[in-house]
């Protein structure tokens, strides 16, 4: 069983991961899922005092991200069309990958800005509009997947240091 529970945590965790980018997953939350089922193994002894800060953290750091981009869209005078429009932006990006990596940067700036333009006539203030927008989601992005990424080397690093209770085959 402790196998089974270290398997799903460890997909969990790349799931998490995956989360950070994609706004349809809740990145961190998932993560510590993932934690918390590595602390629910046999091998490894309960630290509820570390899944209380890391369950804090992730809650925190997903209600930031809600807020965050709404802040940088409302601080450059943009709307929710724009943030709307980033968040396409970030799907086209992953299905048309026609910026390579860099599409995931510069396809959510290209959605903010036609979403502020098809809610503006002004193209000075929906690149402003566009530019805070965008700010905003990167910073979200940015804190989300720093927090899922530190998850993942915590939870490679407690399976490491108790690897000689979980794996044992007898």
């Amino acid at each position: 069983m402790d196998i089974a529970l270290l398997i799903l945590g460890f997909l969990l965790m790349l799931i998490g991961i995956l989360g950070s980018f994609l706004p349809v997953l809740p990145g961190p939350p998932i993560s510590w899922v993932g934690l918390l089922l590595l602390y629910l193994t046999k091998a490894v002894p309960d630290n509820w005092w570390v899944l209380g800060v890391t369950f804090v953290i992730a809650i925190a750091i997903t209600i930031l991200d809600y807020v965050i981009p709404a802040m940088g869209t409302k601080r450059f005078g943009g709307s929710k069309a724009g943030m709307w429009g980033t968040i396409v932006g970030l799907l086209v990006a992953l299905v048309v990958p026609i910026f390579g990596p860099l599409g995931i940067i510069i396809w959510p700036f290209i959605g903010a800005l036609v979403g502020e333009l098809l809610n503006k006539a002004n193209k000075e203030t929906a690149m402003k509009a566009a530019f805070g927008s965008f700010l905003g989601f990167l910073t979200g992005t940015f804190m989300k997947f720093v927090v899922t990424a530190l998850y993942a080397v915590f939870y490679v690093y407690i399976t490491i240091k108790y690897a000689g209770d979980l794996f044992t085959f007898s």
